[in-house]
């Protein structure tokens, strides 16, 4: 999940500014790049429609800068499954409230350097995540399904709301587990199951670049234009 691309895409002369399906192909063929949560639930569903499983858009805040949207899918007996791709989850996990394996169980190997706990109700999702120092954060979904052209609507909304803070986030393998690394308003750090390790911060942009491309492939000539953009807001 980034919103680098969300920059530079910006940037160019469109009025359209949420990208096509067939545009994010090409962009992620060209140069290695992904997108925003937007990006990947539209990206995620047209790959479900594509494979017969039937899926919904589903999110908070809307319109607002603080949205964030993710996608349920359905198995052949209605149950539903969380797939969020935007907040780096591993792999899809049931969110049924009455599921006899979730009472109030940690769960791992659902999120990188997270046990999470699930609560749902008919309308509602609350996901804690429990950290390796004990500290523990949560995130909550309406996980109603969201109308298609209002969905959309907020997508186009959110690719025109540019901040002046450059995000990276990506899955990487450490050890034998999965880990989150984060590149985010110029500093860097890897969160594993054993702790958070931060990284010495680049000492130029060139050094940036380098350390982006080593995490998650991105073509290094887009990134010094979009990180040299994102430089001018300091």
């Amino acid at each position: 999940m980034e919103t680098l691309t969300k920059l530079w895409n910006y940037n160019q002369n469109s009025d359209k500014k949420q990208r096509d399906i067939s545009l994010m192909k090409e962009h992620r063929q060209r140069y290695g790049t992904s997108g925003n949560c937007f990006d990947l639930a539209i990206w995620l569903l047209d790959e479900f429609k594509h494979d017969g499983i039937e899926a919904y858009p589903i999110g908070h805040g809307l319109k607002t800068e603080d949205a964030h949207v993710a996608v349920i899918a359905l198995d052949e007996s209605g149950n539903r499954y969380l797939c969020d791709l935007g907040d780096q989850w591993i792999k899809p996990i049931l969110v049924e409230r009455d599921h006899e394996d979730y009472t109030n169980e940690k769960l791992s190997g659902f999120f990188p350097a997270a046990d999470v706990r699930l609560r749902c109700d008919k309308d509602s999702l609350e996901v804690l995540y429990h950290r390796p120092n004990g500290s523990v954060s949560s995130q909550t979904y309406d996980i109603r399904p969201i109308e298609t052209d209002y969905f959309l609507h907020a997508a186009e909304h959110s690719q025109n709301l540019i901040k002046p803070i450059p995000l990276l986030e990506c899955r990487v393998p450490y050890n034998s587990e999965i880990a989150h690394w984060e590149f985010g308003n110029w500093q860097s750090f890897l969160s594993t199951t054993v702790g958070l390790y931060k990284e010495k911060k680049a000492g130029s942009l060139d050094e940036w670049v380098e350390r982006v491309n080593l995490r998650c492939g991105y073509d290094k000539d887009l990134l010094y234009k979009i990180l040299y953009q994102y430089m001018k807001y300091l």
